[in-house]
């Protein structure tokens, strides 16, 4: 589970990269390209953040779970 979300981490970084491409900084809001662009980099960013959440979760719960035996 641990490498699978390094994966999605790593993934979503890709996305981001890739989306940055499709946004003309010139005029970000004139075309349809640079939206869909802006839009993917903001899910690819929230997807990001989720996933560091799950994966500080994960540890806060084995912590807690060593705490208790």
């Amino acid at each position: 589970m641990k490498y699978f979300v390094y994966f999605l981490m790593l993934a979503s970084v890709g996305m981001m990269i890739f989306s940055l491409t499709l946004v003309d900084f010139g005029d970000l809001f004139g075309n349809d390209q640079s939206k869909y662009g802006l839009i993917s980099f903001m899910i690819s960013l929230c997807i990001l953040v989720f996933l560091f959440i799950i994966q500080t979760s994960t540890k806060v719960k084995s912590k807690y779970d060593q705490l208790e035996e």
